[in-house]
């Protein structure tokens, strides 16, 4: 709702005074920045140049001071950088709330804060407590919580501004209508190579994931186009502003895919926070297990069962199973109390070694350790009882051990001998173990179930320094997944986003996300988005047909423009040609998905000498958006304005295979074609 031309031009003068100072500060600040920096250069030197007169507490007592007063020139730095970020652009939205005291405060949002010469909260962070009403509330009755407690009174305007280069192009009063005016244009506008950040549009469902410090885990089921990663992301920047000692560096975040690493990476800068850590579940299956020269990537796992290369699927579905956790625990359970040492030695003619007496060690005294680590503490007592602790000797002794020992840290023999012991529930001959257990690159399936076998029994990689972990995809992670990263990071709280419609693991799936309660410790909070913001009603009207689905909204105004069918191609190369070209008239980025590799080729091959198209493969880490050529199970998480998604008639995608169509077709934001 537009407001009258009185308020418009006390807008203005409010914009107009709000720039000036910022300006002002941003001078100021800049002066600081860079004096800051030259007296920090010369007390670092002053430091250095001391340094020989120290004590070793004096050192200690300098270092502090050191650290401190860089910590303070990087806050400033990083304030000066985020003033900077909005100078064309200093505030979005504004609200007045009156508490229940009778004071009325006039609230202008911005990415962040700034005050004037008095002190005064000019601009407030979109992250502090009290903006939350913006995002929760209607005009009325309203409440937010702050450090301080609850604090009640009443919403008398909420207000949004289109502002470009420090003109005021438009101010909107508006409700918590998600149709306004503001989100609808934000969704009209055609998509970018990166993901963005929306803080101007964040919905009251996502705001409770954002804000959300009451639980410690938060296990988020969004529909397709839901927001979840910008969620997850805009969380991530809440946190970071929120909870004390937490830096970029404490918060990894586990993608799907390094193509997806990429489109997001502008998103927390854009925030005016640093990228956080991020890896994928393969990086981390790679760095632990180097029995292997390589393991084999989740998607490349995916392929092998969409291009038929899988003649034992009950095999592998067994394998991905919850149920082979218990009768892997077994196992493993059982071969740590059949261990033991065989018989007494001595270590020279002196020094004996009495096989009860490293047993009960190994058994009773080091028994909350894994197995091979017991050996090494076994070697470090024999030497120190023996040695006064020379390191040599416990090497002697670590080596003295093995050799009367019934067990040895040969992984592969172990888990070979899984698939030979009656705990396994599928019958394989020792030729069809070999067949996974001596390949030179390690089946995906296979690499779980060994990276959680070499944890138990070798002890998982501890991160002390991860606090908050982002799992995004979650879906495509099997409830082996999550206990290995739960005793990885045992010290971080979690983000769990993902979507069982979207789920393209062919062997393994979820009924609910809630399902991941029990593994998580210290209690989860199950929330859901159920609105969708990518897709044209047109479309999602469609992709509720492929899963039968009717609880997901479409949040965009209808376009009027139908999905639309090419069935019985005389010329493929010529229609795929004129849609691309009609289509690139119209958007800024448009995408071919094809249902797997080497359908991909085939449309490469066809049109790569007439038009200039990205093929996005595994390893494609930075491609553009204008025109790409993608496999379906490499497309989840980003979007585009139009798609085609093709696939030859032969191969058409079966009933099993819903959860990728819909993927697919999920992309499309404003047109979406379908070939065959």
């Amino acid at each position: 709702m537009g407001i009258s031309k009185e308020e418009y031009v006390k807008e203005e003068r409010i914009l107009s005074k709000v720039q000036e100072l910022l300006v002002n500060t941003l001078n100021e600040l800049g002066k600081d920045v860079y004096q800051d920096e030259e007296d920090f250069t010369e007390f670092k030197k002053m430091m250095w140049e001391n340094s020989s007169s120290f004590d070793e507490g004096e050192m200690q007592q300098v270092m502090a001071a050191t650290n401190q007063e860089a910590e303070r020139v990087l806050q400033k730095q990083r304030y000066f950088k985020k003033l900077c970020q909005i100078k064309n652009k200093p505030y979005f939205a504004s609200i007045v709330f009156k508490d229940d005291h009778g004071k009325i405060w006039n609230i202008y949002i911005s990415l962040t804060y700034l005050k004037d010469g008095d002190f005064n909260n000019i601009l407030y962070d979109w992250r502090s407590p009290i903006c939350s009403l913006f995002y929760d509330y209607e005009v009325g009755p309203c409440s937010y919580k702050a450090p301080g407690g609850q604090y009640f009174g009443e919403l008398k305007r909420k207000r949004q501004y289109k502002i470009e280069n420090c003109k005021l192009i438009g101010v909107f009063d508006n409700s918590l209508n998600i149709s306004d005016e503001v989100l609808q244009e934000v969704l009209a506008t055609e998509s970018s190579d990166k993901m963005k950040n929306v803080v101007n549009t964040i919905q009251q469902e996502q705001n409770q994931v954002i804000r959300n410090l009451e639980d410690h885990n938060l296990i988020v089921q969004g529909i397709a186009g839901s927001g979840k990663t910008t969620v997850a992301l805009h969380r991530i920047a809440f946190l970071l502003y929120r909870l004390e000692k937490l830096s970029s560096n404490n918060i990894l975040i586990f993608s799907p895919n390094p193509i997806f690493t990429e489109y997001i990476s502008d998103v927390l800068p854009s925030l005016g926070e640093d990228n956080t850590l991020q890896t994928t579940f393969n990086d981390y299956l790679a760095y632990s297990i180097t029995e292997y020269k390589d393991v084999e990537a989740f998607t490349d796992f995916v392929a092998r069962y969409y291009t038929y290369q899988v003649p034992d699927v009950d095999v592998i579905k067994y394998k991905q199973s919850d149920n082979i956790i218990h009768d892997f625990d077994e196992y493993l359970r059982d071969y740590i109390e059949r261990a033991e040492f065989v018989e007494s030695f001595y270590e020279n003619e002196i020094n004996y070694v009495d096989r009860e007496e490293i047993n009960h060690l190994l058994h009773y005294k080091y028994d909350r350790l894994p197995l091979f680590e017991r050996v090494d503490e076994i070697a470090e007592k024999l030497s120190s009882s023996f040695y006064d602790g020379s390191s040599r000797k416990k090497a002697t002794f670590r080596k003295l051990l093995k050799e009367h020992a019934n067990f040895k840290r040969d992984f592969k023999e172990i888990y070979r001998g899984f698939y030979l012991s009656p705990y396994c529930k599928v019958t394989l001959t020792e030729r069809e173990i070999d067949k996974f257990i001596k390949r030179k690159i390690l089946y995906y399936e296979d690499a779980l179930l060994f990276s959680y076998m070499k944890g138990i029994l070798d002890g998982f990689p501890y991160e002390q320094q991860i606090k908050q972990v982002v799992i995004d995809e979650a879906q495509d992670y099997n409830k082996l997944q999550y206990i290995i990263i739960s005793k990885i990071f045992g010290r971080a709280d979690f983000t769990i986003l993902g979507d069982i419609n979207q789920n393209i693991n062919p062997y393994y799936h979820y009924k609910s996300l809630e399902e991941l309660i029990p593994v998580l410790k210290n209690g989860s909070k199950y929330l859901e988005l159920l609105k969708t913001y990518r897709s044209s009603p047109e479309i999602i009207q469609y992709t509720n047909k492929i899963l039968n689905l009717n609880h997901v909204n479409a949040i965009r105004r209808h376009n009027h423009k139908p999905v639309v069918f090419r069935k019985r191609l005389s010329n493929l190369k010529e229609t795929l040609l004129e849609d691309i070209s009609n289509m690139k008239k119209s958007y800024r980025s448009v995408a071919v998905i094809t249902k797997d590799d080497n359908e991909a080729e085939k449309i490469y091959n066809l049109i790569k000498d007439e038009v200039n198209i990205s093929y996005v493969k595994l390893d494609t880490k930075k491609f553009k958006r204008d025109l790409i050529l993608v496999p379906a199970y490499l497309a989840k998480g980003l979007e585009f304005d139009s798609v085609i998604l093709y696939n030859d008639r032969s191969n058409s995608y079966k009933s099993n295979e819903r959860n990728l169509l819909y993927v697919a077709c999920t992309r499309a934001q404003h047109e979406l074609y379908i070939y065959n």
